[in-house]
């Protein structure tokens, strides 16, 4: 992809990932380059502008590979699970259910305390109270979505 695209890829995930500055994609994708992680070709058009087109390498490949491998650090955040989870393609199924199964037990884990925390505030300021139904809420969804997309990738 072109910088410009990925920048607009990413700009369509920012609800759920966030979303970096135009001025910290070409830096990235030039460090990228730098390492040998992405090569660059130009692609030529007879309409419009000539673009860079990005393209992983071999080393890139492995490298998005040993991140991915690595352990999960216990908390780690939403953004992070989900910019995994967007690269699950990479992961075996034993990963990818591995790593799911991890997630279930944090959420699951910290239902309890965001319960009791939201019992002993039950006097508090609106906002707070709502913000606290909100953490159960989500809690809640993301507890039944990975049930039953555990469920899904089982044999």
């Amino acid at each position: 992809m072109a910088g410009y695209d990925i920048k607009r890829l990413l700009q369509r995930l920012d609800w759920l990932i966030g979303s970096p500055s135009f001025g910290s994609v070409y830096p990235t994708l030039h460090t990228l380059l730098k390492d040998g992680l992405v090569d660059v070709s130009v692609a030529h058009n007879e309409e419009r502008p000539s673009r860079k087109v990005y393209s992983i390498t071999l080393a890139g490949q492995q490298a998005l590979q040993a991140w991915l491998d690595q352990p999960v650090e216990p908390g780690i955040s939403l953004k992070e699970f989900l910019m995994r989870l967007m690269l699950a393609g990479n992961l075996s199924h034993h990963g990818l259910v591995a790593y799911l199964q991890q997630r279930r037990s944090e959420v699951a884990a910290r239902r309890p305390k965001l319960e009791k925390v939201a019992r002993s505030e039950e006097n508090t300021a609106l906002g707070r109270q709502l913000a606290f139904d909100y953490g159960l809420a989500a809690a809640a969804a993301e507890l039944a979505w990975l049930d039953r997309t555990l469920e899904r990738l089982s044999p």
